[in-house]
């Protein structure tokens, strides 16, 4: 006899479609499915947990009441989806989230027609939603266009020009507010969901608007006097007043996992064909409807694998520490003898290691959310003031901020100290965390100085010189995951501003690495060497100033001359190009062969696998020389096809 299934109604869901008839109880009974559903697909697999349990029973609502993906449902940052992916057809591929050739751990347009924008940064949905809005009434459509965006991502300022601009017009846009960091208590019961049901209908916007019309045929100071009445009594009520001064009619707040309290109020949404922008404020919990995540401290927010019944997360045996927490060490270091240094971060403390630096030095350490835009400048004043702040951000979201580093930051010289986490490929986050652009984009800047740490040793040592750099901009970068496990200092030595190091001295060919490729410069070194080709192999440190002295004996002493670094065209070896032709260097039959990330946008994998997609393994250095020597015959020949 088969065993009967534990998700019979989900079973049956092939597409929102198929729910659109289903009653208030199969909704009910769908969510629970859908809950125990989530929790299975990312104990396989591992992924952001406590978000999508958070917004069940709203996906559940969404897709009931609206006609995805005519209407445009809009997931911000995406970490939520999980629930959105089962319901639109992508339950069979779960098991394959976060892998490589499987789905994406965010919304992906490529992916599904039921995500129509991508995302994995935050604070984005809302200018999406409202130019599809605009693009909708400009053709002449009449589908809905709902953004969901949670109180985290509120903190970006690229939020509130959104709902500015759109409470400027009069477009229809619905935004759901998913709000997890309060608590679900008496004010979002029974009287809280009848008045937004009640403020939601049309009946009471219509004489709503009557009545304004009304104030209007009175005196000025009877007319503003009614609307401040009729805005700060609903403001009281509510707390909506923020968001009626942008421009949106405010609704809520409302329980999201009380489908009897959604379901009436985004049927009235959705039926009321005359309203401008609407902001809905549901009140949700992280990780809701299951114990462990309820209990952990960040609610599950990003996880490994893990054992279902007790939650207990299977977590890699780690060989060495990671960057990230080295990098705490160093910092920390330096600060018990220097109470100038400060560290901030923009939403990222525990990603970053700024965690245990605030532990050890809380009145030094700021979360400014998710505002790297601000954090930057914020970081330029303390610089202003003679303190010296670290500025620690993932190089895919300090892109955000570019203008600052360079307006607030480089043109003033003011010594800000950029630790720059996440350095090349990042794993099963994918190409929107891949830290790919940090050195063209800042290797650009009059008066930084840009180090690239290739060990955890070095990292400490870096952190060290980025304190004594005290005239201008400085900036380190280091990948994500262990360090190779070298011996690590207490505290970090103060290198020398531009030089860099020769780690094995050769004949032939010299390999020059920036950053973490130097292990597989070692590796390719050594296959040479059983090829008869004496290989040199030099950490360069800085990506500027460049160790001219270094390069021109490079250039010099060798016939074949190979840069590697993890970092798209425009980098590091563009600066090495560059002084190698203006010193003449590229003139006596050096040949030069440069290994950077290709030009293409590489997918969410192992960050082995995206490093051996992308051609910077050993293998490819090898290929590289050989190819350049007129050897390319002893190469292997499905590293040949690939590097052509």
């Amino acid at each position: 006899m088969a065993e009967k299934s534990k998700t019979p109604l989900l079973d049956k869901v092939a597409a929102p479609s198929d729910i659109s008839d289903f009653s208030v109880e199969q909704l009910k009974q769908l969510a629970k499915e859908l809950r125990d559903d989530t929790v299975r697909s990312v104990s396989i697999t591992g992924g952001h947990l406590g978000a999508s349990l958070g917004v069940v029973e709203l996906t559940v609502a969404l897709h009931h009441v609206f006609d995805t993906p005519k209407d445009r449902l809009i997931w911000d940052v995406g970490h939520q989806c999980y629930p959105h992916k089962i319901l639109t057809g992508r339950r069979e591929r779960m098991h394959t989230l976060r892998q490589g050739g499987g789905l994406a751990g965010f919304t992906n347009r490529g992916e599904s027609e039921y995500d129509p924008f991508g995302a994995g940064h935050s604070s984005t949905s809302i200018s999406a939603g409202l130019g599809m809005a605009v693009a909708r009434d400009l053709a002449g459509g009449d589908n809905h266009v709902i953004c969901v965006i949670g109180d985290g991502a509120m903190t970006a300022g690229m939020a509130y020009e959104a709902m500015n601009n759109a409470g400027s017009m009069d477009s229809r846009l619905i935004v759901i507010l998913n709000d997890n960091d309060m608590s679900i208590a008496p004010p979002v019961g029974a009287l809280s969901a009848y008045l937004s049901r009640l403020i939601s209908s049309k009946p009471f916007r219509t004489a709503r608007h009557y009545a304004k019309e009304v104030a209007k045929k009175f005196p000025r100071q009877i007319e503003e006097a009614a609307a401040k009445v009729d805005e700060y009594a609903r403001g009281m009520v509510t707390g909506g007043t923020l968001f009626e001064e942008l421009g949106f009619y405010y609704v809520g707040p409302i329980d999201g996992h009380n489908l009897d309290h959604l379901l009436p109020v985004l049927k009235n949404l959705r039926d009321d064909e005359e309203h401008g922008p609407v902001l809905l404020h549901c009140v949700t919990e992280k990780g809701h409807g299951y114990k462990p995540a309820e209990a952990s401290a960040d609610k599950y927010h990003g996880v490994s694998k893990f054992d279902i019944v007790t939650g207990k997360q299977e977590k890699a045996i780690s060989n060495a520490p990671s960057f990230t927490s080295v990098f705490a060490k160093g910092l920390i270091a330096e600060a018990e003898v220097d109470d100038k240094i400060v560290a901030l971060t923009a939403a990222m403390p525990g990603g970053t290691g700024i965690d245990k630096f605030s532990e050890r030095f809380p009145d030094r350490s700021f979360d400014v959310g998710i505002a790297e835009q601000h954090g930057v400048t914020f970081a330029a004043g303390l610089a202003s003031e003679g303190y010296k702040p670290f500025c620690a951000i993932y190089s895919t979201f300090l892109q955000r901020a570019y203008d600052q580093v360079v307006h607030d930051v480089a043109i003033q010289h003011l010594p800000v100290r950029f630790a720059i986490d996440r350095a090349g490929y990042v794993g099963a986050d994918g190409c929107t965390h891949s830290g790919s652009f940090d050195l063209p984009y800042l290797c650009t800047l009059p008066g930084f100085v840009i180090m690239a740490s290739a060990d955890e040793a070095e990292l400490m040592h870096m952190t060290a010189t980025a304190v004594a750099i005290d005239d201008g901009p400085s900036a380190i970068r280091y990948p994500r995951g262990e360090g190779v496990g070298v011996e690590l200092p207490s505290k970090g030595s103060i290198l020398e501003i531009g030089k860099g190091r020769i780690i094995r001295e050769g004949t032939k060919v010299a390999i020059l690495s920036l950053g973490g490729r130097l292990a597989e410069a070692l590796k390719a070194a050594e296959e040479l060497a059983s090829m008869g080709l004496s290989a040199t192999v030099a950490d360069a440190r800085f990506a500027k100033p460049l160790d001219e002295d270094m390069i021109r004996r490079l250039a010099k002493e060798h016939e074949v001359l190979v840069t590697i670094e993890e970092g798209s065209a425009g980098g590091f070896a563009a600066h090495v190009l560059q002084f190698l032709a203006n010193d003449g260097l590229l003139e006596n039959g050096l040949k030069i062969r440069v290994m950077t990330m290709p030009d293409e946008f590489i997918d969410h994998n192992k960050p082995d696998t995206q490093y051996e997609i992308a051609g910077l393994k050993a293998a490819h250095v090898v290929a590289n020389v050989l190819t350049a020597l007129g050897r390319a015959d002893e190469a292997d020949p499905a590293i040949l096809a690939q590097l052509a």
